[in-house]
């Protein structure tokens, strides 16, 4: 490592101005970063960690002004540095894995060009090896077929290969220092440990230093030589992983690892009432879908085959599986919205597999959906009042009064102010847009909640938070619970029993501590082992 660091952060303020109002994104903050060096910053929404990243670039918004401190990179303070020295560093010195490959990626260009653009940027254009370093860098993030892979456009990619590629386009320019923002955050566990494990192995083999911003502590744990907590702006507590997740010092760190689901304790499975009979069964279901047909190939794509499964009041059933592993064609099967091509569907025993949509409607009292994004589920023209009783409305159970009292129950029920039912989704944070969902589905008193991803989008302690709710309603009201997520740690924390799937099959099914302790499966076991925070928590 070199004697001087590569970052340098002394006593730095940043301000958003908008409106007439200030924000204070970042508060007095001051770290260090060497040569070779991995640190993750970790910290809720507002926590000011995507400030920091947009300021160590400089490319921070208009509305952004730096009050005071110094931000030296490579010995440059890109606080009072010119745009050309920025543009400088950037590429150079400083490389960028964001968030969002599909939004970050240009869809109209090619794999290869978007890698070419950057490597043009970085030698110039007369670059004469270009064609070659572009094959070459697809190869080294670790895509095959790397000439394939140059003339394909992103959405031809799946999430994992098109975060390879904004690796690639991140190491086109042989940086010192790689930011990487949130860079696995919307990717299943064993793909996110890969890509992980593929970014420290490239840091590691070049000698890059590696910032990752994430609001994972498991990730963060397992990933960095120092972790770095903010909260409102402010570096409340830094050290050595282990030492913060086994001694934490300040309170917010505290709360953050009794709110992330790596560390927390594994719920005591529920006692089922003998006799009591599955208000959800599946037996035997496969579904297969027809493609467009193309010459020499099978025009059928099998997405479940022999799928068997039970739910009962009062418990969780938890389906896990990566991307395209049949998930949320369960689903949709068991909501009615798709007809399987084999097998039987049973609802509180009576089979509703052939039952049509205007037969299978008195049924959607009974079972109810909570869907991932709760902004894209809530319609952005509806009161949170409106969204509530819409199903209440579409029923035509209540009016009037009765209505407006269901309401009032409702929000109370899922612990959100009165006040609230006159504001519009987009007055609402991610947290409060879930309550209000989940108020929702709870409107016609189902007795069956199907939750897909439903805290997947939310920061660690919102997290806990829906957690904690769906855990004392279903103690409260009895409901059953079908939880169908990618996150383990999520998993043992909520359900009684896990079924396993990979493309389409069954491969392992039990309750919590058969499938965590004693899984039989191989893929199952590497599931387990891609959970991040095993390392920390060990």
């Amino acid at each position: 490592m070199s004697q001087h660091p590569l970052i340098a952060v002394r006593d730095l303020s940043v301000s958003y101005h908008a409106g007439g109002h200030t924000t204070q994104a970042v508060k007095h903050l001051s770290f260090s970063m060497a040569q070779g060096e991995t640190v993750a910053i970790v910290g809720e929404s507002g926590s000011g960690k995507s400030t920091l990243a947009n300021a160590l670039l400089g490319l921070l918004p208009g509305t952004a002004r730096v009050d005071g401190g110094q931000l030296w990179v490579d010995g440059i303070d890109v606080a009072h540095a010119s745009e050309r020295q920025k543009r400088h560093l950037r590429g150079r010195t400083l490389g960028l894995v964001p968030q969002d490959p599909m939004v970050s990626l240009n869809p109209t260009l090619r794999v290869g060009q978007q890698i070419g653009e950057a490597l043009a940027l970085a030698h110039g254009r007369r670059y004469r090896s270009l064609d070659a370093d572009v094959l070459a860098l697809l190869g080294q993030v670790g895509l095959d077929q790397p000439a394939l892979r140059a003339r394909q456009y992103p959405h031809e990619l799946s999430g994992g290969m098109r975060q390879r590629v904004l690796i690639a386009i991140a190491l086109a320019g042989n940086p010192r220092l790689i930011i990487a923002d949130e860079p696995t955050s919307a990717l299943d566990v064993t793909v996110q440990r890969k890509i992980l494990d593929h970014l420290q192995r490239l840091v590691a083999e070049r000698g890059i230093s590696l910032l990752i911003i994430t609001h994972d502590l498991g990730v963060a744990t397992d990933r960095a030589d120092r972790l770095l907590v903010m909260k409102q702006g402010e570096l409340v507590e830094q050290g050595p992983p282990r030492l913060v997740v086994q001694a934490p010092q300040h309170p917010y760190t505290r709360d953050l690892l009794a709110a992330a689901p790596a560390f927390s304790h594994r719920r005591r499975p529920r006692p089922l009432t003998p006799g009591t009979q599955p208000i959800l069964s599946l037996e035997g279901i496969g579904k297969t879908f027809g493609l467009p047909k193309t010459k020499g190939q099978d025009n059928r794509f099998v997405a479940l085959q022999g799928l068997s499964l039970q739910v009962h009041p009062g418990q969780t059933l938890a389906i896990v599986g990566e991307s395209g592993s049949g998930k949320s064609t369960t689903l949709r099967i068991a909501l009615g919205l798709e007809a399987p091509s084999q097998g039987r569907i049973l609802f509180d025993q009576v089979d509703v597999t052939g039952l049509g949509w205007r037969a299978f409607r008195p049924l959607r009292r009974r079972m109810q959906l909570v869907q991932q994004n709760p902004f894209a589920a809530l319609d952005p023209r509806f009161t949170v009042f409106d969204s509530i009783v819409e199903p209440l409305v579409s029923f035509g159970l209540l009016k009037g009064p009765a209505l407006e009292q269901a309401a009032r129950e409702l929000i109370e029920r899922v612990h959100l102010p009165v006040s609230y039912l006159d504001r519009l989704p987009r007055e609402l944070s991610g947290g409060q847009r879930q309550r209000v969902a989940i108020a929702r589905a709870l409107a016609l008193q189902p007795e069956l909640l199907l939750l897909d991803e439903p805290v997947s989008a939310l920061d660690v302690s919102v997290q806990a938070q829906i957690l904690a709710l769906l855990d004392e309603l279903q103690r409260e009201l009895g409901i059953a619970y079908v939880l169908v997520s990618h996150d383990l740690a999520v998993v043992a924390s909520m359900a009684d029993h896990v079924l396993v799937l990979r493309q389409g099959q069954v491969v392992e099914q039990g309750t919590v501590d058969e499938v965590f302790d004693r899984p039989t499966s191989d893929y199952t076991r590497e599931l387990i082992a891609a959970i991040p925070g095993h390392k920390a928590a060990a």
